[in-house]
Formats: structure tokens, sequence, C-alpha cells
């Protein structure tokens, strides 16, 4: 009978003391949500969206350029120096992590896949994988533009107290002081020569 069928489903689902497939159900909804799943997605989930299949290009590109560089170099580098990873790959990777910025910036406006979160966990992982290869394995970093400038603004901040403290030392500093005698003790002094004067 279809008007009793979501009651049967509902039985046969529940039927076991575990209920493993509501159970396991639930588990795989939680998870798909978590991971965000969805934003690697179309709007429809008829597949992966232009966004997600162009970044997993770059990033098996980043990862077979790292691959080539290393071959029949490790062996004669010392763990620390992978110059020419940094070299030769330093391109690639610049266009995945700018790729990936962009699609953390449309994301947040809404994006393709209609979702407003964050991006999925396929794309945040593997940009969590290039970006601490690079980093910690190869120790690849691109100087900062921004430190000239940083330092300039923390030396002049760190010397205001100097300038300050300086500043109010010389304008403090007491002149020398004049002794000046009062009037009346003027007057009687004269006074007294005069006196003695006529006398």
């Amino acid at each position: 009978n279809s008007s009793e069928s979501h009651n049967c489903a509902k039985s046969i689902l529940t039927s076991d003391r575990l209920q493993i497939v509501v159970t396991l159900s639930v588990f795989f909804n939680e998870t798909w949500e978590a991971a965000n799943c969805a934003n690697c997605l179309k709007n429809n989930s008829e597949g992966l969206s232009n966004s997600t299949v162009e970044f997993l290009d770059l990033f098996n590109k980043s990862l077979t350029c790292f691959e080539h560089n290393l071959q029949g170099q490790t062996v004669y580098l010392s763990p620390n120096n992978y110059t020419e990873v940094c070299k030769n790959c330093n391109e690639t990777y610049k266009m995945l992590n700018d790729l990936y910025n962009n699609l953390q910036r449309m994301n947040r406006q809404g994006g393709e896949s209609g979702h407003s979160t964050h991006l999925c966990i396929d794309v945040e992982d593997a940009m969590n994988i290039t970006r601490k290869l690079w980093s910690r394995t190869f120790n690849c970093s691109v100087p900062c533009s921004d430190t000239v400038p940083v330092i300039a603004v923390s030396s002049f901040i760190l010397f205001l107290p100097i300038v300050f403290y300086l500043s109010s030392f010389l304008h403090s500093k007491q002149k020398k002081r004049i002794l000046i005698l009062p009037k009346r003790i003027q007057s009687n002094a004269s006074l007294v020569n005069i006196q003695e004067k006529y006398s």
C-alpha cells in the first residue's frame, strides 16, 4: 500500500537494535556538510565546477613540477637545499596560490556552487599540502614586499619615546637662579647711608 510505504521503509531501516543504516546515513550526511563537498560541484551537482577542475589541474602540475625537479638531485643535495625546485616551480606555485585566493574570495560572495561558506575539503587539503611542501619541506620563501615599510614604521614608533624624553629633558632644564634683593632692603640701606652722611 503506497500510503504505508513511508512507515514500511522506516520499520525496515530501524528494525535492528543499532539502526546501522540510519546511523551511517546520518554520519555520511554530516560529513558531506562539514566538508563542504557541495562547494566543489556545480549548482545542480552534475559534476565538478569549472573552478575546481582548474584548481585540481594546477595542483597536479605543481606536484609534477616538484617531482620532476627532485629527480636525481636528492642524492647530491643536502635536505635543506632545494633551490632548483624553488626556482623552476615558482611560477606554477604562484599561479596555484593566486587561484586559491581568488576561489576563496569568490566563495565568500556566493561562487559557482551557490554556497557561501568555506571551499570544499578537497581544495583546502590540496592547498594545505602544497603550501606545507613549499614552505616547510623545500624551504622556499618569497621575500615579503612589505618588509621595508614595516621596519621603517616600527623604527619610528620605537624611536618616539627617546625623542619625547630627550625633548622633555631639554625643555625642563632649569636656568641659573639670579638673586634679586627686595627694594625695601635697598631703600633702608640707602637711608642709612644718607643718615651717616649728614651726621
